[in-house]
């Protein structure tokens, strides 16, 4: 029997057309897009392997739970990079702005650590697909070994599918959901760099020197005070 593969964009729903209370802070749209776009063509693979009467394995494995997972991360990391790439624009262009030193911007933007953990707060609601990924797994290892392919395994595989599917719409809307939970996590950062002030001791050091060097000076040309003799030959005296 050949293995029949559903069809997954209705079950894309929101990750192919996004409805949003409230916009991003940051595009998503087009690595949602491509996402989107990656999993139709692992159904697209999966459906031309069978038309050429493809090895079942070959069917499976083509929009099996490593490809799936695959695409999932990848998406992870872009979305986690942007946020991360965004975050230090913001934190480069507000350090310019109170003319904080070139070190000091430096140091605020985010750490290889950083990066990682905010890798993981964004990939966090992917647990379900997870999930959903190991049941189509099992789903496919009973087709996989079957001698006969009958209607009943053939069937709980399309429906591990097409949970996939909606499963990694969900992760995607929860992902969303971090993106901007990030923003708020970083709103109390961002706000103490912009009212970040240069400190005011090295002004004044130097004011007081400066001071105190003219006060001796004038002493010295008032007659109050005798010059050294390297300021005596330089005025003359």
């Amino acid at each position: 029997m050949t293995v029949r593969v559903p069809e997954l964009s209705p079950a894309l729903g929101r990750l192919i057309l996004p409805r949003r209370s409230e916009p991003l802070w940051i595009p998503l749209d087009d690595i949602a897009d491509d996402l989107a776009t990656r999993v139709i063509e692992l159904g697209g693979e999966a459906r031309r392997l069978t038309a050429e009467n493809g090895p079942r394995e070959r069917v499976l494995d083509s929009i099996g739970r490593s490809a799936w997972l695959a695409a999932w991360e990848h998406a992870v990391r872009r979305a986690a990079d942007r946020v991360a790439d965004s975050l230090d624009d913001q934190i480069e262009r507000i350090g310019k702005g109170v003319r904080m030193p070139r070190r000091g911007r430096r140091l605020r933007k985010l750490t290889s650590a950083e990066r990682r953990a905010l890798t993981a707060r964004l990939s966090a609601g992917g647990a379900e697909l997870v999930k959903a990924l190991d049941e189509l797994a099992r789903a496919g290892a009973k087709v996989r070994t079957a001698e006969a392919l009958d209607d009943g395994a053939h069937h709980a595989w399309q429906d591990a599918v097409q949970t996939a599917a909606r499963r990694l719409e969900a992760a995607w809307l929860v992902l969303e959901d971090a993106v901007q939970a990030e923003r708020k996590r970083w709103d109390p950062e961002l706000s103490a760099l912009a009212q970040w002030r240069p400190s005011l001791w090295p002004v004044l050091l130097a004011w007081a020197v400066g001071a105190g060097a003219l006060l001796w000076l004038g002493l010295i040309l008032g007659g109050y005070l005798d010059a050294p003799v390297w300021l005596a030959r330089l005025l003359g005296f």
